[in-house]
């Protein structure tokens, strides 16, 4: 297994790599009760759950000690295998879903890693402000369209701060590029990059420049029925 790591320019000690295998072990064993995600054969874990979620941080220049945010966490990626990569980064991981924070937290147990979980839909704490403009780095890996994404993940990060999105092939940028203005971003970069079974991926790099307006994020209703 290390040896698809380094192919892809990860590099991971034998305690990292056992922490891996240890989530993963127990997050097969906690689906069969809780649904948590399709993907469960190891090499499929490996490939599309961990080299997906730690690659990005091996393309960003991510400060030591980052505050960061994973927006939507559901299962616990990309945040879990980014934590176990950079244990230096200091995470929260936000999702609507009690069942899905309750799996994260004992997730975190069992691996002996250090957490804030919150249980809270993302437009309501991005309004609270003890979240809103804290972190310096948000991360999503979701299958909402970029402008959607933006709006709950924008308000988060601090100015000078980063959001990045961990996309698909399909380049969402130029239609999201009103969005991400009127949140206060801009398009920095969007690295193009092939997991080692041919999946395309795109991370698109937002740096945070100007403070997000007061009026967003929308209740959610309005964020789908009206994407900015």
């Amino acid at each position: 297994m290390n040896s698809k790591y380094s192919e892809n320019g990860i590099i991971l000690s034998e305690e990292q790599s056992l922490q891996l295998d240890k989530l993963a072990g127990y997050m097969i064993e906690y689906n069969r009760n809780v649904n948590l995600t399709r993907i469960t054969e190891p090499d499929e874990i490996v490939e599309k759950h961990y080299i997906d979620s730690i690659l990005p941080l091996t393309m960003m220049n991510v400060p030591h000690g980052t505050k960061v945010i994973d927006v939507g966490a559901g299962a616990g990626f990309p945040s879990l295998p980014m934590k176990i990569y950079r244990q230096d980064l200091d995470f929260t991981l936000l999702d609507s879903s009690n069942k899905r924070i309750t799996y994260l937290e004992s997730a975190c147990g069992i691996l002996g890693i250090t957490y804030e979980t919150v249980h809270a839909r993302g437009e309501e704490l991005g309004r609270d402000p003890k979240y809103r403009e804290k972190y310096g780095l948000a991360v999503a890996r979701a299958v909402a369209a970029l402008n959607v994404l933006c709006e709950y993940c924008l308000p988060f990060v601090e100015v000078g701060g980063y959001f990045a999105a961990l996309k698909g092939e399909k380049d969402e940028a130029a239609e999201a590029g009103n969005a991400i203005k009127k949140l206060g971003g801009e398009t920095e970069e969007i690295k193009k990059y092939t997991l080692p079974g041919g999946d395309k991926r795109s991370l698109v790099i937002i740096k945070k420049i100007s403070p997000t307006p007061a009026q967003y994020p929308r209740v959610s209703a309005k964020i789908a029925k009206k994407p900015l």
